[in-house]
């Protein structure tokens, strides 16, 4: 599982012309991708360093701070460019497979007691986004 995690001062994501997540205040943008290999112990993983992932000001995380997060289902991450110039999906977990792990990892947040907004699965999104910094590091369970 890995997931691209972005300090933001505000952050939203669009289907089709209507935000279906978005959060006002500093906290992080999550794009989040699974691997054809990932479990629910690797979605119960990766809640908990996301949440507890201390790159927001000084030092602080979102669990410290209760900062919000928005997470954002990113198959693309695992997009292979080792061999020509079409990127190879191969490592990408299939939708049936990368849904329930994506919701996985947002009710783990949740239980942890994060305030989290969502993308739409499977949907063309438009992100927008403030960063912050920029300061934005690669997560991987």
């Amino acid at each position: 599982m890995r997931a691209v995690a972005a300090r933001v001062s505000r952050a939203d994501v669009t289907v089709d012309g209507a935000v279906t997540g978005a959060i006002t205040e500093p906290g992080l943008l999550v794009l989040l991708g699974i691997h054809v290999d990932d479990d629910a112990a690797k979605a119960a993983t990766m809640a908990r360093k996301l949440h507890e992932l201390r790159i927001l000001r000084d030092e602080e995380s979102c669990a410290t701070v209760n900062a919000p997060l928005l997470v954002v289902s990113q198959f693309t991450l695992y997009g292979d460019t080792k061999k020509g110039r079409r990127p190879s999906w191969t490592q990408a977990a299939r939708p049936e497979v990368a849904e329930p792990l994506v919701d996985a990892v947002v009710a783990g947040l949740r239980e942890r007691g994060a305030h989290v907004e969502t993308g739409r699965f499977g949907a063309m999104m438009a992100v927008s986004s403030v960063n912050d910094g920029p300061f934005t590091v690669l997560v991987e369970v």
